[in-house]
């Protein structure tokens, strides 16, 4: 039996706030030592994901101003997630299917952690693993 979302998770994942700077959202990247932060709108539902490297290439790219830009600009579409409760070979499939290497692990709709493909590496045989790197690596 595989390993669900809630035992390989980080747990206690924290949100940007979608009102929040990306100058804001790059500090706490910097602090907490991660590469994404879960978008949390004042509804304290989830928008989307923001990486370090939206902020590179979306911002700093583009010439914005990361004090100015506020985090939820950078929320594409409806976020991606993966239930608490999922096994390791659904979040494989949702992060080949949507090409990302991060994902909301969400409890009902409050979000409980963060998986990473690290995560699934640890939790997934050897040739599964190959299929994933294979799958995120194409365009």
């Amino acid at each position: 039996m595989l390993p669900v979302a809630r035992d390989i998770m980080t747990p206690s994942a924290e949100c940007i706030g979608a009102e929040d700077s990306v100058l804001d959202a790059a500090r706490k990247l910097t602090d907490l030592g991660v590469g994404a932060l879960p978008i949390c709108g004042t509804d304290d539902k989830l928008k989307g994901v923001l990486t370090d490297r939206d902020i590179t290439v979306k911002v700093l790219g583009k010439g914005r101003d990361p004090q100015q830009t506020k985090a939820g600009e950078l929320a594409q579409g409806e976020a991606v997630t993966i239930g608490a409760d999922d096994d390791a070979d659904e979040i494989f499939a949702t992060m080949a299917h949507h090409k990302v290497r991060r994902l909301p692990v969400i409890d009902g709709h409050r979000l409980v952690g963060m998986v990473a493909l690290a995560d699934v590496a640890r939790a997934l045989p050897d040739p599964q693993v190959g299929d994933l790197l294979e799958a995120l690596s194409t365009d």
